[in-house]
């Protein structure tokens, strides 16, 4: 039940609603122009921004793209780790579970010193 004292008009919430029913049904922006955007992609975004970085995936990630991606997720108190303890870190930190796999999925014997030795790692698996 609505109580009517919220900040907008009911009116203006209809038509706020007709302006964002596009953009809900399709997941992109429906401007023509991307100035009109709410927030357009930067230029210099990493390619996270187009979904989850995953070794093998569509796209193979660069070694480096990879590492920012495990840096950002995992930090330094991880390492050093094994395979399985990075899986679970990445787990625990909800990321992409291609991601958590691939890691998991590294020869178990191995230690990693940090983020960049996962990289290459999971880059040089993925070939």
């Amino acid at each position: 039940m609505q109580r009517g004292s919220g900040r907008v008009s009911a009116h203006r919430d209809d038509e706020m609603k007709h302006e964002l029913q596009g953009l809900l049904r399709s997941g992109h922006p429906t401007r023509t122009e991307e100035w009109q955007d709410p927030e357009p992609p930067a230029d210099d975004d990493p390619e996270l921004w187009t979904g989850p970085v995953a070794p093998g995936g569509p796209s193979r990630p660069s070694p480096a793209t990879l590492r920012l991606e495990l840096g950002r997720i995992l930090g330094r108190s991880v390492f050093p780790a094994g395979p399985s303890q990075l899986a679970r870190a990445l787990r625990r930190r909800n990321a992409p579970e291609a991601l958590v796999e691939a890691v998991r999925d590294l020869p178990h014997k191995e230690r990693y010193a940090n983020a960049r030795e996962v990289a290459e790692a999971l880059v040089g698996s993925a070939r």
